[in-house]
């Protein structure tokens, strides 16, 4: 594993383009309900990018080794899509849950982020995992600091949301990031404390973790990207891009209207 430290240049690019992806779904929260389709919000999200943002859409035609190209600006994930959910038609209606990940280039630099949405009234259930799995993922954020291990991100949230009765996805993980879009190290969301790679001054990496209300099992659809519960049970994720500082760490994906993080007695 080749984990780059980035330069104070490379930070100084990162939180420029991690305010960007922020400020993009500030823009797209207003929009975001009863009776919009997908591809509305993938249209709007498109248009400010290229038009107000002078970014480029990192997921448009996005293609790794054995996918063909991701044909939308950003992924949404509705109800028990766990992610990569590709914009569509289909209307969103009064209960849904949506997740909508962003990510944009800014003078070669990533900015990715995701927030979950409540589409009118949700399910307590629904809720409940929306609002463990922002708990889980500022958690592990806050045990993000030099001599940390990686392992410590991913036991943090494992323990925090088994505890309340909801699944760990395990096939997908948050990932380094800078001028590349996924770079080393990869970010278990589920682990054991004090193992795995330790922490450095310099690295950046997402932690999303994807949590499910039912059981841990995944399954792929037809179009190649979009991921679903195997048991139909609802998912939800929420993703920051970190970066280890000297002495803790910096969330790079924050503005405005980023939702506030919980209270760390909570």
């Amino acid at each position: 594993m080749s984990v780059e430290l980035k330069t104070e240049a490379d930070i100084a690019g990162m939180r420029v383009a991690g305010r960007l992806a922020s400020e993009l779904l500030d823009f797209l929260t207003p929009m975001i309900a009863t009776g919009i389709t997908t591809k509305d919000i993938d249209r709007a999200a498109h248009d400010y990018m290229v038009g107000v943002q002078k970014t480029v859409p990192a997921t448009l035609n996005y293609a790794p080794p054995g996918h063909s190209p991701y044909p939308a600006s950003l992924c949404t994930s509705v109800n028990h899509v766990v992610c990569h959910g590709i914009p569509g038609e289909k209307k969103l209606k009064d209960g849904d849950i949506i997740n909508v990940d962003v990510t944009v280039i800014k003078d070669g630099y990533h900015g990715d982020t995701s927030r979950m949405f409540f589409i009118g009234k949700p399910s307590i259930q629904a809720r409940r995992l929306v609002e463990v799995t922002y708990e889980a993922m500022w958690r592990a954020i806050r045990v993000v600091r030099p001599g940390a291990h990686l392992g410590d991100i991913g036991a943090t949230i494992q323990k925090f949301a088994e505890g309340h009765g909801f699944s760990i996805v395990r096939e997908f993980c948050g990932h380094g990031i800078g001028s590349r879009f996924h770079e080393d190290p990869q970010v278990l969301h589920y682990g054991r404390a004090g193992t795995g790679l330790k922490l450095q001054p310099g690295m950046i990496f997402t932690i999303e973790p994807m949590i499910n209300a039912g059981r841990p099992g995944i399954r792929g659809l037809a179009d190649g990207w979009t991921i679903v519960t195997a048991d139909h049970s609802l998912s939800a994720q929420w993703e920051h891009t970190v970066l280890v500082t000297p002495t803790g760490y910096e969330v790079l994906t924050q503005s405005a209207g980023t939702p506030p993080p919980p209270p760390e007695n909570a």
